[in-house]
This record gives C-alpha cells, structure tokens and sequence, in this order.
C-alpha cells in the first residue's frame, strides 16, 4: 500500500484508503491538473477537516501525497529528483485549504526551498473549488516568486503547464543565479535555531545566561547557532512545550534561515519532540541531547566512550515509545552520534540487557579504580580532586603544575576522562620537598543530565575518594556566582564529598580591577591565579600543602538572588 505522509492521526482507515488510491489517478504532463481531480482533492479535505498536498512529478505521476499544508509536508532533499540550483526539482505541488487567500509566506518558502515547479493552493468552500492560487518561483532575491490573481478552476486547467513550467527554469537559468533556489547551504555543520522558554520559576538573568550557555554547547558540538526564538510562558505546553502561535513563528523563522535542527533550551518528551516535528517539519532535540551528543565526541578511551554509551542508553530508553515508527535517529549531525553500534530501533528488550551489561562494566570500573585508588593510599601521598564548572581551567591548571598534557581547548567538555599527576611542591621555610597527587575531573554544568551522573559515578568518584577539592571558578564569566552554585548542588548530590575545599578563582588576568577587589572581600580565603598566564600558582601551590595538613571548613558561598 502507498504510504499517506504528514498528520493521519484520528483519519478513518476508510478515509485513508481513498487517499491511497489518489496514486493511481496520473494527471496529463501539459497540465497541472485535471478539473476531477482538484474536485477528488476538495471533497476528501473537506471530510477529513486537513488540507492535503499532492505532489506530481512532470510526467503527471502522484508520488507524494500528505497531510497537512505544504511547510508541514516538505519532501526531504534526498528524496528530489534534482538538486541543482539552477533548475526547478521537476515536481510541483497541488494543496487544499479552506480560505480564499493566495499562499502563505510559510508555504512559499517551503515552495522555494524545495524548488517546486510550481504551487498551486485551492481554496475550498463546503467541499467545492471556489477558486484557486498559482504561484511559482522568479529569479529576483528580494522578490523570487510570483503569486496568480485568483483564477478559477476552468482557467487553472486549461494553463499548458509544460510550456510555462519550460519558460520559468529558462528566466532561472538566464538569470544566472541560483543563490536563492539552492535547496541546501553545503556544510557539515548542523545549522541550529536555538528556542528558550522562560516560566515563572526562573529570572530573566539565569534564563538569558542559560541561553547564552546553550549556544556554547551546541557550537562545542560543532553546530551554528543561527538565531534564538524566546517565548514567556505560565507554565509548559504539555503537548508542544510552546503555544500554536509560537510554533508557526519557529517554522517560518527555521525556513527562512534553512535551519536543518531545532534546539530547545529544557527537557522536552518524546511526545512533545513527535509533535514539534510533525509541526515544524524538521528534527526537534533537547539540551540533553546536546551535552550527550558533545561527550560521545569527546569520549577518547574505553571507560569513556563505555559510559557515555550507558549515558545515551539510559536516555533514549524511555523515550522509544514515544517516537513510535519515527524513533531512528542514526545518521549524522547533533543528537545522532554515539559510540559503539547500539540501533534505536532495537527492541526495549534488547536495549535494557545492553544496560544491563554496561552496568556490569561501569562497576568492574568503579572496582578497578578503587583498587588503584587503594595503591596510591598505600604510598600515602594526599589526592586533591579539581572541580568545577565546564571550562573553568581545569585542565589547563593541571597541566601548568604537573607538565601533563592533557588536551585543553576554549571549549565546553573538552575533557572527560579524569587524569592523575604529580606535583612535587617545596615548603619555603624548611625545604622540604611534598609530593601531591592532582586529579583532573570532568566538568559540572547547571542542571548535569541525570544519566550522565548515573554513567560517570565511576569518573565521580575520583572527587569522592579525594582528600580535599580545588574548585576551580572562572572569574572572567559573567555568570560565575551561578557557576560556583551549581557545581555545590551537583556536588550535594554525591555520596561523600571531601570536607576540606578551596576556591580557586581563575582567569583573573580578563577580570576589571573591581570585580577582583569585591570577589577577594568576598571570599577571603579564596585563591586568584590565571594558569595561562601562571599567576598566583605559588600562593595555590602553598594553600593547598594547607589544605592537606590542616582541616579547612568549607568556604560558605553567600547567598544571592541568582
């Protein structure tokens, strides 16, 4: 049986099967299309309450039929038969609605991004064709398509539609400039519009701050940030997160832009993703996805790539039924990489003895680290665990003292795996040489997905067993009081943390010399240093031989309206 794409939820088996013998009805290739046919297209829209589109390639063949308006029925860019600038895809599309109005800007963009041959809308007034709107593209950038006055059915049908559909590729070809027409910009790269949704539980500065965070992710998942779309809301849409309204902004906006990714800036279903994606047209994934997609393409060794494909598993489990027939998400782009050769469409069954087995491996892990963790005790050289939020420094502070080379860049999560090195530091007043074991950790971040924390416990648990914490700020962001909470709320939700810790305030070298002065009145047993510029590491290397043979209370962080 042809398959009916778009929204066919609630449509009657009956209804659909008249939609699937639409396939058989071939139009003549020199008209769009026969006057029994539009009528056959009226009458089934109207009993079934949804506009259809019908797509037909030159020859007069149906091969798509769908429910819903042409933005929500797009044909994928694989599946066009021509993907040349400069010329028209060679299909065009018939659709219904029930107003008498020319075309839409959501349905002409859809028009332009898919080089249609031409779009022709018929209005439908109780089950009849009243009139019709033929639109097709012109190569003008500031105006690249023209809209018919209103025609009626008789006029629609006699247009030969071979010669016009010729003479609108030659002004195409002529003109020379196919900017415009080009279905896809060439990139590797996702390009992404950012959507934030501000309830009334969070404030106006941890909500931009989060937004401005969640561009960061997605370029360290190797995305473009094309634009962000903000929306103020009560409470969460439980069906589509974001009002009707909202979402035929963010379909006209992602069309205008050639966005190929939605990014939402919370936690959403996989009820709600279905249902943004049978709105918008295009894939629809969540912050979660973004941090999980970023640590498959960091993970480096084994345990790494091992725990973040529990991670990901542990995910996507509840979230299977939810996608239903359109749960695939393998292929390439954010959201879509992973480690290792697991298949969404595993059955559940399959995907929990995975979980069952990496579960196993993550504790034979957490054993093998105990025991090496165990043979350091044994030598008796005091552990300092480095923590703090993503891209504070960590690991560049760990390389500047221990001459480590762990990889550093100006990145989110550029480092996962935690790495252990000396440092052999001499007290000034007797000489004495001190050997100091420093543990670089993986970074924390607001709101840590929990089966991240569930996958890194073994990686966690560097920080668990470590005699103090170095927490590591950047002081050069703007939102490090932020920071600094919630590495301590992550932190709270661990089994045991060390009771002696020390602030360590980074990157002091881009910081103004007033915030400097508030932050040392502030936090006066806090340490400045800036590790690219080797600032203040003598005063760390001496507080922190403090930190190991004197109990040091936990620097209290005041309390704010963050």
């Amino acid at each position: 049986m042809q398959k009916i794409y778009g929204n066919v939820q609630g449509i009657k088996a009956s209804q659909i099967k008249r939609l699937q013998q639409l396939y058989e009805q071939n139009q003549p290739a020199d008209r769009f299309i026969t006057p029994e046919f539009a009528q056959t297209l009226a009458t089934i829209s109207q009993q079934i309450h949804h506009p259809i589109c019908c797509y037909l390639n030159r020859r007069g063949q149906v091969i798509r039929i769908a429910v819903g308006t042409p933005i929500q029925t797009q044909i994928p860019p694989e599946e066009l038969p021509r993907r040349s600038a400069e010329r028209l895809s060679g299909i065009r599309c018939v659709a219904t609605q029930v107003k008498s109005e020319p075309p839409d800007e959501a349905a002409l963009i859809a028009m332009m991004r898919q080089r249609l041959d031409a779009l022709v809308m018929l209005s439908v007034i109780d089950g009849e064709v009243k009139e019709a709107f033929l639109t097709y593209l012109f190569p003008d950038s500031e105006s690249p398509w023209v809209i018919s006055p209103p025609l009626s059915l008789d006029d629609l049908t006699e247009q030969e539609f071979d010669e016009l559909v010729e003479e609108w590729e030659r002004e195409i070809v002529d003109a020379g400039d196919g900017i415009f027409l080009s279905q896809e910009i060439v990139s590797d790269q996702d390009r992404v519009l950012l959507v934030g949704v501000q309830t009334e539980d969070v404030s106006v500065q941890r909500f931009e701050d989060g937004l401005a965070e969640l561009v960061r992710l997605v370029e360290s998942a190797g995305g473009i940030v094309l634009d962000t779309m903000r929306q103020k809301r009560d409470r969460i849409h439980p069906q589509t997160v974001v009002g009707k309204g909202k979402i035929e902004e963010i379909t006209l906006l992602a069309q205008k832009l050639r966005a190929n990714l939605i990014v939402f800036d919370r936690d959403i279903s996989a009820s709600q993703a279905r249902n943004l994606e049978q709105e918008i047209g295009i894939r629809v994934i969540d912050r979660t996805e973004i941090i999980l997609d970023i640590f498959a393409q960091r993970a480096r060794t084994q345990e790494g790539k091992l725990q973040v494909e529990l991670a990901q598993l542990e995910y996507m489990l509840p979230r299977l039924r939810g996608r239903g027939q359109e749960m695939s998400r393998l292929g390439a782009g954010i959201g879509t990489r992973g480690p290792g050769e697991t298949k969404l469409e595993t059955e559940r069954r399959t995907i929990q003895r995975r979980i069952n087995q990496l579960q196993q491996e993550v504790n034979q892990l957490q054993a093998h680290r105990a025991r090496i963790r165990q043979q350091r005790q044994q030598q008796e050289i005091p552990v300092l665990a480095l923590v703090g939020y993503t891209n504070a420094g960590k690991s560049t502070l760990l390389n500047v003292l221990t001459n480590a080379e762990v990889f550093t860049a100006d990145q989110l999560f550029a480092t996962l795996d935690p790495t252990t090195r000396k440092v052999v530091i001499t007290e000034p007043e007797t000489g004495e040489r001190r050997s100091i074991l420093l543990t670089d950790t993986v970074g924390f971040i607001h709101e840590l997905p929990p089966p991240l924390m569930d996958a890194f416990r073994a990686t966690l648990e560097e920080v668990v067993e470590a005699d103090a914490m170095i927490h590591v700020v950047d002081l050069s962001h703007p939102a490090w009081e932020s920071h600094i909470a919630s590495v301590l709320e992550i932190l709270e939700e661990m089994p045991e943390i060390p009771e002696k810790s020390l602030l360590a305030f980074n990157k002091v070298d881009k910081v103004d010399s007033e915030t400097w002065a508030r932050v040392q009145q502030d936090y006066p047993e806090a340490v400045f240093i800036s590790a690219t510029q080797h600032l203040g590491l003598e005063a760390l290397k001496m507080r922190s031989l403090q930190l190991i043979d004197e109990p040091v209370k936990a620097i209290a962080v005041p309390q704010n309206s963050y």
